[in-house]
């Protein structure tokens, strides 16, 4: 789940929290981290994820592991650490950023056993199918609605939105089965260099 935990978003947290556990890093480590490859599923200015591991540290989910040069502290995660990033990629994802609730998940992917990979990919793409028949439905009833003259114009822009939502996810779901799962098999594909 995704919630705030005592002023840090707890989403980040969890990014975090899979990024210590590839190498322990620091502050500077970690915005870098975030700038060069987070960054395209997972935005953070440097003061939000200062406060994530600030919140982190508070809970036990991370320590200081050695203090370096000019003072630098780094971070590692903790055992309780570690059981929350287990219980977030495991656990179910909550509605409403579809796209970051499953990119931050399937970028850590690797973290995760292998016998649990094949339920999180499942969870992704539940979540991705029932968020596309929330949105056909609203195109349902957006489509059956009547609209005054004066708002016709709005009402288009705001179906093409609706349209490209819809596609989104037909395209995520798609993508989902061809490059994580093997549909026939229902088995997790190996990573396939491009």
């Amino acid at each position: 789940m995704c919630r705030r935990i005592n002023g840090y978003d707890g989403a980040m947290a969890h990014v975090i929290l899979g990024l210590l556990l590839l190498r322990p890093m620091s502050l500077y480590d970690l915005i870098r981290a975030f700038e060069s490859g987070v960054s395209l599923f997972y935005s953070a200015s440097s003061g939000s994820i200062k406060r994530a591991l600030d919140g982190l540290r508070e809970h036990g989910r991370i320590e200081v592991g050695h203090v370096g040069a000019r003072g630098r502290k780094v971070y590692r995660v903790t055992e309780s650490g570690r059981a929350a990033f287990h219980e977030w990629m495991t656990g179910d994802m909550a509605s409403g950023d579809t796209e970051t609730a499953i990119l931050s998940r399937l970028f850590f992917l690797g973290l995760a056993a292998p016998a649990e990979r094949r339920r999180i990919v499942s969870r992704m793409e539940a979540l991705i199918t029932a968020d596309l028949a929330r949105l056909q439905q609203v195109a349902d009833g957006f489509d059956r609605a009547e609209v005054p003259d004066e708002l016709a114009e709005v009402a288009a822009y705001q179906r093409v939105t609706l349209d490209y939502g819809i596609a989104s996810h037909v395209f995520a779901l798609e993508w989902v089965r061809s490059h994580v799962m093997d549909e026939r098999t229902s088995s997790l594909l190996p990573c396939r260099p491009q």
